[in-house]
């Protein structure tokens, strides 16, 4: 029976709509973050997890490591996975700030110098007043640890290229562009079915949520020959604006919305509209994918270091 519930709870979770990454893709991130204050931090790692266990949810959290078994060395880790994802699991609550997830940069093709910066409530905004809560001796630890999980999931959320962007052509006018690939649609293989091209790179991490399996892929990332912190050039920037106005839009004009000859990808404003993708297009999406949530992890880890010293 318990298989049974597990199996039935997993078809129910890939009905469900993806937000970025997708949910296990955010725990990923949390694994990676996890693993890295362990090895190198240990002290950044207590405190991390003394101010998460002040969270509003921690009742749930903890029914669930009970629920699932998870065994009491991994019950941190497994705090970390949840923290990551919470944001998400918080839409429809009053802790819900749909904004929050997202900037919409137009990324005009052909078009030189720096793009603009959208003004207002965004995912810049965001990171800024959680860091300051963070840093607030007159926050209380419920408001502290909120931010906290807003943190662990703006890191990840800022390294998906199709968060950080809006294609604007003449397919896709302004003011509204494609909104982040939510309304630009292709089909993955030409027999198969029709997704945004924003669905398809929330999941090209993982798609379980199952404990072990997250664990592995944090494991595997993190031990991969060039996914080692000394293969990432990137490292050393510690702008989350730039991780967001340079490095996660180069990679959407670069990667997401080219389709790897030097041409545009092409894709339906419609569903009925979408364009199947090249051959090769998955192959190179992931292995950018797949860069970009290694930075997150490796970057989360590093700004909790030096943030809570």
């Amino acid at each position: 029976m318990r298989r049974i519930a597990l199996t039935f709870a997993a078809l129910v979770f890939l009905a469900l709509p993806a937000y970025a990454w997708n949910k296990p893709g955010h725990m990923v991130t949390g694994a990676i973050a996890y693993a890295e204050l362990k090895k190198n931090d240990p002290a950044t790692l207590a405190k991390v997890v003394a101010i998460l266990k002040k969270h509003p949810d921690i009742n749930r959290w903890n029914d669930l490591i009970n629920r699932l078994e998870i065994a009491p060395e991994d019950r941190d880790l497994f705090l970390f996975m949840q923290a990551a994802r919470w944001p998400d699991d918080a839409r429809g609550t009053t802790y819900d700030r749909p904004s929050h997830h997202f900037v919409n940069i137009p990324l005009k093709p052909g078009a030189t110098g720096s793009p603009a910066i959208p003004v207002g409530d965004s995912i810049l905004v965001a990171f800024d007043e959680n860091m300051a809560t963070l840093a607030d001796n007159d926050a209380s630890d419920s408001e502290k640890a909120v931010a906290l999980c807003w943190i662990f999931h703006l890191v990840g959320d800022v390294h998906q290229p199709l968060h950080s962007v809006k294609l604007v052509t003449a397919q896709f006018p302004d003011p509204i562009g494609d909104r982040g690939g939510t309304r630009f649609f292709i089909k993955p293989k030409a027999n198969g079915g029709t997704i945004s091209l924003h669905q398809l790179w929330d999941g090209l991490i993982i798609g379980s949520q199952n404990f072990q399996t997250v664990r592995n892929t944090a494991t595997e990332l993190r031990e991969r020959t060039g996914l080692q912190r000394s293969d990432l050039s990137e490292i050393a920037e510690k702008d989350f604006l730039k991780w967001c106005s340079v490095e996660s839009f180069d990679t959407a004009r670069d990667v997401a919305y080219s389709d790897g000859n030097g041409g545009p990808l092409q894709g339906g404003s419609t569903k009925p509209q979408a364009e199947v993708l090249p051959n090769g297009y998955l192959d190179k999406a992931k292995a950018a994918a797949e860069r970009r949530v290694i930075l997150a992890g490796y970057r989360l880890a590093d700004l909790l270091g030096a943030n809570l010293d």
